[in-house]
């Protein structure tokens, strides 16, 4: 099984839970989920390289697609991909929805 049929499941129930969310109507903050991205996938890019390449992991290349950002497979990012869609949206859909109430002492 490759690391892409592997995380294959994994992206899809994100997927359902985003769509969901933005079906709700409660659709997370997507520029602040972007500024995350940035962020998240950088550090990602650093340490996955770091890792691999002090020899802490090491990948079969009959298993991954290939493509690669420095020397960390494309794959490994999917991880971190699935938080920063599937956080803000259970986020979003578990928030309550504000009340007549709300603010009042």
């Amino acid at each position: 099984m490759t690391y892409l049929l592997l995380n294959a499941p994994f992206l899809a129930v994100v997927g359902v839970v985003a769509v969901a969310a933005v079906l709700a109507r409660r659709s997370p903050r997507w520029k602040a989920v972007g500024l995350a991205a940035i962020l998240m996938l950088t550090l990602t890019a650093i340490f996955d390289n770091v890792i691999i390449g002090t020899g802490i992991v090491a990948y079969d290349d009959s298993f991954i697609s290939g493509v690669r950002i420095g020397i960390a497979p494309i794959e490994d990012f999917a991880y971190t991909v699935a938080a920063l869609v599937l956080l803000p949206s259970v986020w979003e859909l578990l928030r309550r929805a504000p009340t007549q109430h709300d603010g009042e002492p």
